[in-house]
């Protein structure tokens, strides 16, 4: 005897069982499944009514995760949402005012990963420019990181 198809909304919920998903994504993943677009759209209205599925809860328990538990620059945390299927203008909401610290440490531990205290600091400099950290937080990072090496 064949196995049943799943619907939209089950597959749907099976998803969001495994994971947190953006609206966008869950509906990317559900037409590349194959659902029709009106099943789609009924399966996210029912999950949006029953707050199963909540883009500004989600984006905003992603972003906390990514600021509080990784080393990746804030502009590296709001690409991977955005990838994610998440709005920027919600991204941004989630940004708190003052990130200076919190980039300043994540920066010193990129460092501390990659680089002994006697690289070349131009060499750090570029690499926490690639990793999304703006001028002053890597300038900072490098000098805090290059601090009492003396220099043979």
């Amino acid at each position: 005897m064949p196995k049943a198809e799943k619907t939209a909304l089950i597959y749907a919920v099976d998803l969001l069982a495994r994971q947190e998903q953006s609206t966008a994504r869950l509906r990317e993943k559900l037409a590349r499944k194959g659902y029709p677009e009106e099943e789609i759209d009924a399966a996210i209205e029912k999950l949006e009514a029953k707050h199963i599925l909540d883009d500004a809860g989600a984006c905003e328990h992603q972003f906390n995760f990514l600021y509080n538990e990784s080393s990746r620059s804030v502009r590296q945390i709001v690409v991977k949402l955005q990838q994610r299927g998440f709005e920027r203008s919600m991204i941004r909401d989630c940004i708190p005012d003052d990130t200076y610290e919190r980039e300043k440490t994540a920066a010193l531990h990129v460092l501390s990963l990659k680089y002994k205290k006697t690289a070349d600091p131009r060499k750090m400099m570029a690499n926490l420019y690639q990793k999304g950290f703006d001028t002053d937080v890597a300038r900072a990072a490098v000098e805090a990181f290059t601090e009492n090496v003396e220099i043979e």
